[in-house]
């Protein structure tokens, strides 16, 4: 198939083009007859043509930005477009179409080489009280300050409603019309672009929000080969697939294309069902990387997994699938248990020093034995992986929105064991990720919302949520996920920056990266340089790490009382660069092989070699 859209390549939904007019095309194998229903600015039906295999197109040089449309099939049901660019009036409404002419500042703008990756997760609606691209906007330089390098924006294709996580988009082309639709993303990214900042998106390609879901009546974009929690799977394996999976290929493009966002993460991809012998999952990549290389730009491709496999981040050749990141929950899970004391649910297989000790030293904890949590073995060894392949976290929405009262690490461990949180994240050797309000000690939580239509959807939402909860053992009331009541409680409060024990938190971050970006140990990405060990006896653990001549020594104290811990290090000078405790700024020590460090309860500290070492 081909047209005029795009050098020969038929894009799907409507493409306007001010020379010649607007193409509209359609993969809908389940109609013999569609038509579009242009209901705005004026009442008119258009025959479109059917190209074979499914597809239909038409263009109409009659039809301009901001005309609103339906598709009707066979003269019997009215649908938005499945590939909808902006849906104005919600998931149930007319599609319009859009001009994606746009006054891009961010020509000089190739991307962030990935190693030079902190990412800042933040949810459009709440990361401000007005909930919009704009509003975010006005944040950024605190970020720039913070010194986070990157956005990761949770996921914006159009959901029913104005309050929801984003994992119930139904329009996967479509920008939440209550953010600020495409141009309002737009003005966003470019934002981030001018002040050095990537933009990472979470898009989700493993299922569809319920409200709103009208693909089935078009295509074959379904399958009852297998089961899901949200009901049958995305079809990317079984009959008609190839052009299921050409939908959402073309989706990855256009993010790149028409908004230049920079890093795509797949939510969930373990939820993804495909047994072909060429993978969806490495088509996204491929599609990815395609796009970035068209407009000279860096792309990068991220899987969010719990599976503990390494396939997603090896080439092709070697069987993967080519992505360049994976979201590593074990890092999440072996420093949350062990500072919270918390055994249950997925906690159930972490608990001691060891973890955290594996978790720096190999990325994934689970690498095959058993797990108490699954009753069956899990994972594979991640320690021939690179360091900045993996995306580590203290918190994210998932860690904070799935427990029963959606609490932060705030408020649930004391300020000190907040800041050895920090240094654990942020002296690692892997990409670090904050959840918005991190930095300074957030203190409102983020239960998950909905703003459904339909009240047995909602019912079917709180029953769910309480379900889920059941192995962690947990007692009481989630916050109703459709009260707007619940919606608001997850608002950020800046004000609290302000407040002492905020503002030195928020100090301590800052100058964690400062050292992260600025000291050439932290700021090589590389586990082959570095040594991590353990005092059990005392609670520690040590990482040693060195670049060509830069090195460095973190220690990370667990103890609830103070303790001197006994650390191996070369002989030489040593500079106290950093002290979460606040005090011996810039003292030098002396090694003769191995010293004795003396540290109070919940603590760390950070040593770099001075150059008269050498």
């Amino acid at each position: 198939m081909s047209s005029e859209a795009d050098g020969g390549v038929l894009r799907l939904g409507a493409t306007w083009k001010p020379a010649g007019g607007c193409r509209f095309a359609v993969w809908a194998p389940k109609a013999e007859r569609v038509e579009v229903h242009v209901v705005h600015p004026s009442d008119r039906l258009l025959a479109m043509e059917p190209l074979g295999g499914g597809y239909h197109a038409l263009t109409a040089d009659e039809v301009g930005p901001g005309t609103r449309y339906f598709y009707r099939l066979d003269g019997r049901v009215e649908r938005p477009d499945p590939a909808s660019h902006f849906q104005p009036d919600g998931v149930h409404g007319p599609s319009q179409v859009v001009d994606h002419c746009f006054a891009w500042t961010d020509q000089c703008w190739v991307g962030l080489p990935l190693a030079k990756y902190i990412l800042y997760e933040l949810h459009v609606g709440t990361f401000t009280e007005e909930g919009t691209f704009d509003a975010a906007i006005r944040q950024l330089d605190d970020l720039v300050d913070l010194g986070v390098t990157a956005i990761e924006i949770m996921p914006v294709a159009q959901f029913p409603g104005a309050r929801n996580w984003g994992y119930d988009g139904v329009y996967l082309f479509a920008v939440q019309d209550s953010y600020g639709g495409p141009e309002g993303l737009k003005r966003l990214v470019d934002a981030c672009h001018q002040r050095g900042l990537a933009v990472c998106l979470d898009v989700v390609y493993n299922h569809l929000g319920p409200e709103g879901n009208y693909l089935a009546e078009f295509g074959h974009y379904f399958t009852g080969r297998y089961r899901t929690p949200w009901g049958d799977a995305l079809n990317f394996d079984d009959r008609w697939s190839d052009d299921v999976r050409r939908f959402f290929c073309e989706n990855i493009a256009f993010w790149v294309r028409e908004f230049h966002i920079d890093m795509l993460r797949l939510d969930a991809v373990h939820a993804i069902f495909d047994n072909s012998a060429r993978q969806f999952l490495g088509e996204v990549a491929e599609a990815a990387h395609a796009e970035g290389e068209r407009f000279g730009r860096r792309v990068y491709v991220a899987a969010e997994t719990t599976k503990n496999d390494t396939r997603y981040v090896l080439p092709a050749e070697l069987g993967g699938y080519g992505h360049d990141a994976l979201w590593n929950f074990d890092f999440h899970y072996a420093i949350h248990a062990l500072l919270t004391g918390e055994r249950n649910g997925r906690y159930a297989d972490f608990g001691r020093l060891a973890d955290v000790a594996k978790a720096y030293r190999e990325g994934f904890v689970l690498t095959g034995q058993y797990s108490h949590d699954r009753g069956r073995r899990h994972g594979v060894s991640s320690l021939g992986i690179p360091a900045g392949r993996f995306v580590v976290y203290n918190q994210n929405h998932d860690q904070v929105g799935n427990r029963l009262a959606s609490e932060r690490q705030s408020t649930l461990v004391p300020l000190e064991e907040l800041k050895l949180a920090a240094g654990l994240l942020l002296l690692c050797p892997y990409l670090p990720l904050l959840f918005m309000g991190e930095e300074y000690g957030e203190t409102a939580p983020f239960p998950y919302f909905v703003s459904h239509c339909d009240s047995a959807l909602c019912r079917a939402v709180r029953e769910g949520r309480q379900r889920e909860f059941a192995a962690y053992n947990w007692r009481g009331e989630i916050p109703d996920p459709a009260a707007e009541a619940t919606f608001r409680l997850a608002k950020l409060d800046r004000r609290l920056r302000r407040e002492p024990r905020h503002g030195e938190l928020l100090g301590l971050y800052r100058e964690l990266i400062r050292l992260r970006k600025t000291i050439p140990a932290l700021a090589q990405l590389n586990k082959e340089q570095m040594e991590v060990g353990t005092d059990e006896t005392h609670d520690a653990l040590y990482c040693r790490r060195w670049h060509e001549g830069s090195e460095t020594c973190a220690i990370f104290h667990f103890g609830r009382q103070p303790a001197t811990v006994s650390v191996p290090l070369p002989q030489g000078l040593w500079r106290v660069a950093l002290q979460s405790s606040g005090s011996g700024g810039d003292r030098v020590i002396g090694s003769d092989g191995r010293i004795e460090w003396t540290t109070p309860a919940s603590a760390f500290c950070l040593l770099e070699r001075t150059a008269t070492s050498s």
